[in-house]
């Protein structure tokens, strides 16, 4: 472990994706008490009122504090890239693994599955879902998880081809090891390197589109402090005021450049071929 965070350190990208994700994360965890004012409490006669000592990045056409609902929408996105990502890609990786491990009609059959996934707009088939279920942030992890866990499957399908051929799989087999004991126990930990890199990056792109989501109404419910949903709710002012859209905007840009960063360098880190010599 020493070792790694050692490697994370010493590469900037790294350090500074894990820097503002790990601050993402503080912000989230602490936000009832890093939050000036109640995300919730209007206050029209104070309705686009510009930054002061009070409301340091001043306060929307409702009068809420632009800072504290940037804070608390922290926790909703977080709470959607976090679950989404772990629940899909839990998924992906167990139906990848036994399309990798089994191959033959196992494999013709969860692939072309993945296939039939694959085939439809991601975006599209989140919306879809959405209409279906409703909105919500709950039902918004759903619908990303139905639209992300075949990525992890494909990769993770791709990692058991080449890692089964191995001696030590021959081993254990030989040995009168259960099935799910060679690919739970012993494949898996060795194929997780570049999945724990489509993780990170992965999370990134469901943050992103919850924002999308809910800056289609199809996200968090009205009212509620999320990125997506301040850019909506601000999107006609946007000529008059700005800065309603340029803070939520610059969270989004800075969570997703935060993730990035961090993924290209486990990337570089967890991948011999792509470590500096």
């Amino acid at each position: 472990m020493a070792i790694f965070f050692n490697k994370l350190f010493s590469n900037k990208l790294a350090l500074i994706g894990f820097v503002i994700v790990s601050l993402l994360f503080l912000v989230a965890v602490f936000a009832s008490f890093l939050a000036p004012h109640d995300p919730y409490l209007q206050n029209l006669n104070e309705a686009y009122s510009l930054a002061n000592s009070k409301h340091f990045l001043g306060q929307d056409s409702l009068g809420r504090d632009i800072l504290s609902r940037i804070i608390y929408g922290s926790r909703i996105s977080l709470k959607v890239g976090v679950f989404s990502v772990l629940i899909a890609s839990a998924v992906g990786i167990f139906i990848g693994a036994i399309s990798g491990y089994y191959g033959g009609w196992v494999d013709e059959i969860l692939m072309r599955i993945t296939d039939v996934m694959l085939a439809f707009p991601g975006i599209l088939l989140a919306i879809a879902v959405v209409a279906i279920l409703g909105t919500g942030i709950n039902n918004v992890i759903i619908a990303l998880t139905v639209v992300g866990w075949k990525n992890y499957a494909r990769l993770t399908r791709g990692q058991f081809l080449s890692e089964k051929q191995k001696d030590y799989v021959t081993a254990a087999k030989s040995i009168g090891l259960s099935d799910f004991r060679i690919i739970f126990r012993h494949v898996l930990p060795n194929t997780l390197a570049p999945v724990l890199v489509a993780i990170t990056l992965g999370m990134a792109g469901m943050i992103t589109a919850e924002a999308g989501l809910s800056f289609l109404g199809l996200g968090a419910e009205v009212g509620e402090p999320s990125w997506g949903a301040m850019l909506t709710e601000s999107r006609r002012y946007i000529l008059l005021y700005p800065r309603l859209t340029f803070f939520p905007g610059i969270a989004i840009m800075l969570t997703v450049l935060g993730f990035n960063f961090l993924g290209d360098g486990l990337q570089e880190i967890l991948d011999p071929k792509k470590r500096k010599r």
